[in-house]
């Protein structure tokens, strides 16, 4: 009996050191507005900062490329330099994900259609077809007219390089006969200085590429042009 004393007596003592300690500090929060308030910021920062944070993917820089353009222009990754800009890889006689691709990335153009501070380089993987006549008449048939949207052609090996090495997108030539190539249906990103560059989701990794397939993959893509251009 006389243990149970002690231990009430003990129990006691802490609730008392307790109120004595916390009680005032818990009245006081509540009396200035501060436990909900001050939390839900938290939060929001937090959410904030996370959604507004781009990753580099590797530290990977776009290494250097020069190809020829559907105007015939010399276009290289330093005419890039100073403007976020969106990367794919395709050829103009795909019928199965390119036409989604591109339909697609006409969205991005239509949402930065002045080209000063937003670019699109769509690079050709059977340079052998696509001449630039071709391109041409490519970007003629989709109406594009972005002022910064180039098709880019050129030797087939540095462009297969430039897809597999440079950006890790992939790229080959295919083995049927159906189709000649095989390609990602995935953008990439690149910031001004001419880093790739990805959103992190919630776990904290980077995406790393953008669905060009998906409507979902392009709007991300979209906002997060945003973000850099701040």
């Amino acid at each position: 009996m006389k243990k149970n004393k002690n231990a009430y007596i003990g129990i006691s003592l802490v609730i008392l050191v307790f109120g004595i300690i916390f009680i005032p500090k818990i009245i006081n929060r509540i009396s200035n507005n501060d436990v909900v308030d001050n939390d839900r910021h938290n939060l929001e920062r937090t959410t904030s900062q996370k959604s507004d944070t781009l990753a580099f993917v590797g530290n990977k820089q776009v290494p250097s490329f020069s190809f020829i353009n559907q105007d015939n222009d010399t276009v290289s990754n330093a005419d890039y330099i100073g403007k976020v800009y969106v990367v794919e890889f395709f050829f103009s006689t795909c019928q199965d994900i390119c036409p989604i691709m591109n339909q697609n990335m006409k969205k991005v153009a239509e949402a930065y259609p002045e080209g000063d501070k937003v670019g699109i380089a769509s690079f050709s993987i059977d340079p052998t077809y696509d001449t630039p006549e071709v391109l041409k008449a490519y970007a003629e048939a989709y109406e594009i007219d972005h002022p910064s949207w180039n098709f880019l052609t050129g030797d087939k090996e540095e462009i297969f390089k430039l897809s597999n090495v440079g950006f890790n997108l992939y790229a080959a030539e295919a083995m049927d006969e159906e189709d000649d190539f095989q390609h990602s249906g995935f953008f990439a990103l690149i910031d001004q200085e001419g880093n790739i560059r990805s959103r992190i989701d919630e776990n904290g990794n980077p995406i790393v590429y953008y669905d060009g397939l998906k409507d979902e993959g392009v709007q991300m893509l979209i906002k997060d042009i945003q973000i850099l251009l701040k």
